[in-house]
This record gives structure tokens, sequence and C-alpha cells, in this order.
């Protein structure tokens, strides 16, 4: 069995995922680097920074709490995207000089080790294809609501003269 099906086997909780205890790491730096960041960025780098950085764990921990595999790499796939976008925060913190050349690449290499976890779990679940039997490999959708692009018509009769037109000049 490889490295990633043992880790597989030892979580019994997303808690126990590497990717997960990464993405943790990831977000903690986010949050240091962000309280760090000048007040103007509060709204702008910091904020997107800490959202990127907790989207990664969030998403993680909703799809190892979904029951079929095609549901659970949606969130895992999310998860991937926001562990890039975090890192492309950092490297903007940097290239703006907010933050030091070993700070990034620090949370580069957690961001990458996180990354290279997540894609062996990703593969992991993909064959373990939990719920195929039960739901078969189709993903989950709605059926598609018709929508109509023309602007409705309210009142087909013409509009009444503006009020200031109908005042005599002096």
């Amino acid at each position: 069995m490889g490295e990633s099906g043992h880790e597989v086997e030892r979580a019994k909780s997303v808690e126990g995922l590497r990717c997960y205890q990464l993405a943790l790491q990831l977000l903690e730096a986010a949050y240091k680097v962000a309280a760090a960041l000048p007040d103007y960025e509060k709204y702008n780098l910091a904020s997107q920074l800490r959202r990127a950085a907790l989207s990664a764990v969030l998403n993680m921990a909703e799809g190892y709490g979904r029951y079929h595999y095609l549901d659970k790499l949606r969130f895992f796939y999310i998860a991937r995207g926001s562990l890039s976008e975090t890192r492309s925060a950092f490297t903007a913190a940097e290239r703006i000089r907010y933050i030091t050349t070993e700070q990034h690449e620090s949370a580069h290499a957690i961001e990458a080790e996180a990354q290279r976890s997540l894609n062996g779990y990703i593969t992991f679940i993909r064959r373990q294809r939990q719920g195929h039997t039960e739901y078969g490999h189709k993903a989950i959708h709605d059926e598609p609501i018709p929508y109509n692009a023309e602007p409705p018509i309210i009142n087909s009769e013409p509009l009444p003269p503006d009020p200031k037109s109908l005042i005599p000049d002096h």
C-alpha cells in the first residue's frame, strides 16, 4: 500500500489527513501575515488571504463529510483551488514587499506539500468510488430552469406626457 493509502487508514476524521494538517499550517501563516499588513490592506489583500486559506481548510472538511465520491471530489477540487489562491496571495504579498522571500518560500513549501497530499487523497477517493453502487457515477444536479432573456412587456400604451410640458412658457 502506498504512502497515501497508509495516511487514509490512519485518518479517522479530517483532522487526521496530512493535507488538512498542512492547510491548517498555511492558514496560521496566512492569518499572521494578514495581521501584519498595513491598515489600508485590511479589506483587500488581508481579507483575501484569510478567506482563501480558510476556504481550503473548510472545503477539505466538507468534502470529507460527504458520502458519494463525486460529491467529495467536488469539495476537494475547490480546496485545491483555494490552496493555489492562497499561494498566489503570498506571492503578491512578497512581490509588493509586505513579506520576506523566506516567508514566501516557507508558505510556498507548505502549500506545495498540501497540494501533493491532497492530490494523493483525491486519487484514493477516485479509486474507492464510495457510493457508486447506490447512486451511480453521475454527479447530482438540478434540472435546468428555462430562462427568457426578453424584457417583459408591462404596458403597451404610450406614456403620458411629461407634466412639465403641459405648463405654458411665459
